[in-house]
């Protein structure tokens, strides 16, 4: 009884955060949870560059609705999702994902909220729960599942190490380095062939 659970900003769709940036041409909201493990502290600080530029929800949503997911992960996730139960855990926000999640023909995704005010603004945001990656894994394994996880950022450890198996996918040379024990693929092809092979494994 396997369930899959995958990252979704840099593993299936561009980091939209980056996208924003350059789209604004506000460099400075670049940053994503490969450089800042605290998502807190970075949510915190992305809002308050939004507050000081003007810019809310809308102009968030028109970047959105502009990105395509990934070259090829549209068919990695249906080949996926053809012989093994998939969920999706972000960091995100539903506000930011909801036109993604079409285009990838609406997998099942967990993720967060955004608290707008009736302007636009973004005056906070709601985690639906306390490291909500690794607390769904022990979830999903406290209710008889094994899960496979992958990611591509700091905050997709917890998930990956608490996992029968885990793989990191299209990350950063540091983190790489930092966990040289989890292994590393650049390819969908290559992490369809490790999630089936863990899935074999007795």
């Amino acid at each position: 009884m396997y369930i899959t659970c995958l990252d979704v900003e840099g593993v299936l769709v561009p980091e939209i955060w980056i996208a924003f940036a350059e789209a604004s041409g506000i460099p400075e909201l670049k940053r994503t949870t490969r450089d800042e493990p605290d998502y807190n502290k970075l949510m915190n600080w992305r809002l308050g560059i939004l507050k000081e530029h003007g810019l809310g929800l809308k102009e968030i949503q028109e970047t959105i609705a502009k990105i395509d997911p990934l070259p090829g992960a549209k068919a990695f996730l249906d080949e996926l999702r053809s012989f093994t139960q998939v969920i999706l855990i972000s960091d995100t926000f539903t506000q930011f994902a909801t036109p993604l999640m079409e285009k990838l023909g609406w997998p099942t995704l967990f993720c967060n909220t955004l608290e707008v005010a009736d302007n636009g603004e973004i005056t906070g945001f709601k985690m639906r729960t306390e490291q909500s990656k690794l607390s769904t894994v022990k979830a999903l394994q406290s209710i008889g599942f094994e899960t496979i996880a992958s990611g591509d950022s700091y905050n997709d450890l917890g998930m990956i190490q608490a996992s029968k198996a885990g793989f990191l996918f299209r990350s950063t040379d540091k983190i790489k380095a930092d966990y040289p024990d989890i292994p590393a693929y650049e390819t969908y092809d290559e992490l369809l062939a490790a999630i089936r092979n863990a899935m074999t494994e007795a």
